[in-house]
């Protein structure tokens, strides 16, 4: 019970750092970018990774945690594909309206579900798959605007949602699979991730934004927005592979999707974002989805651990049950021996 209860306190923990800082990176970023005039998201990123694996790397030499050697052609593709991930879900939103893009993040919830279903064999109940419908329906109705389609902008999107499910799949597999922790791998896999978006980075910014990185005027209150930035995302890296890492791929979606409510509540609090009647009512029915999402998967854990329990007894009383047998068995034979020893 302590062991449980120290998990689920982990958990917790882990849930809240994940919120509070990709609530507090997009507000930063938000500000950095739309107030300041700084529209190079894909170099940040490699800038955000760069400045992650530099603070494990403190860390490590710290003896804070200890680095354990992972296959590194496993590493390596693992960080070029969440890198190519990233670069994808940019490009996304460039070549697509908000709308779409947002439609392409709601997409990665059902086909992450299945390829879980196909390629793990993982099962998930009808009650899981309806709130999952309708947490996805409240932060359609919440964020979702026009839907302009356009081709190389559709394919760009199915190529992101495709390399971020598998991405956040192998993020919770090889975790468990090698015994690793969420901390091993992203100092592992971070240098890989950055290296990939380093060197596409400034490119693809320049395809979308007509600007040169390089050729940007850095203010001293742009530096500071930046260095803050980076700083926030040690934490938003490192919650995002403990999350997967301790829950799953998909409960980390759905709170990606709590993310944007709280984002869109802060905007409009903070920023002074425009705010409409279908704001409130898509945040509400998206709160309710996670809500019955949470319930439903509390309950099949409960039934899980009842179940283990239930194994594990059977199992200790079918042991009992042989080892007293044994020695019954043992008993009749020394009675026996004794017997014919006395004829």
């Amino acid at each position: 019970m302590g062991e449980m209860s120290s998990f689920q306190l982990g958990v917790i923990g882990a849930l809240f750092l994940s919120v509070a800082s990709s609530v507090s990176i997009v507000i930063c970023n938000k500000a950095l970018m739309s107030n300041l005039g700084f529209p190079f998201a894909t170099t940040l990123t490699s800038w955000h990774l760069m400045v992650t694996f530099c603070s494990l790397h403190a860390a490590q030499r710290f003896h804070l945690f200890e680095n354990k050697s992972v296959d590194m052609k496993t590493v390596m593709l693992f960080g070029i594909l969440n890198g190519i991930s990233i670069g994808l879900l940019n490009l996304s939103l460039g070549f697509n309206s908000v709308g779409f893009y947002q439609m392409t993040k709601l997409a990665i919830i059902p086909f992450t579900v299945l390829l879980e279903t196909i390629f793990l064999k993982k099962q998930f109940s009808q009650q899981i798959k309806m709130s999952l419908l309708v947490l996805l329906l409240g932060v359609g109705i919440a964020s979702v605007t026009d839907l302009q389609l356009n081709m190389v902008g559709t394919i760009i999107s199915l190529l992101a949602i495709a390399t971020t499910c598998v991405g956040q799949i192998l993020t919770n597999t090889i975790q468990k699979r090698l015994n690793v922790s969420s901390t091993q791998l992203l100092y592992q896999s971070a240098p890989f991730q950055a290296a990939v978006l380093f060197v596409s980075g400034p490119l693809v910014d320049q395809l979308l934004t007509k600007q040169n990185v390089f050729a940007f005027k850095y203010s001293p209150i742009v530096l500071a927005f930046i260095i803050l930035s980076c700083i926030i995302s040690v934490s938003v890296n490192f919650s995002t592979f403990l999350v997967i890492g301790k829950t799953s791929p998909v409960t980390y979606q759905v709170l990606g999707h709590l993310k944007t409510c709280l984002v869109l509540g802060f905007g409009y609090t903070l920023l002074h974002d425009p705010f409409t009647e279908r704001n409130i009512i898509g945040i509400l029915v998206a709160i309710f989805g996670m809500g019955l999402y949470s319930y439903f998967c509390t309950q099949e854990n409960k039934k899980k651990q009842s179940g283990d329990s239930l194994a594990s007894q059977m199992k200790d009383h079918n042991e009992t049950t042989a080892l007293l047998g044994h020695q019954e068995k043992e008993g009749h034979e020394v009675k026996k021996a004794a017997k014919n020893s006395v004829v």
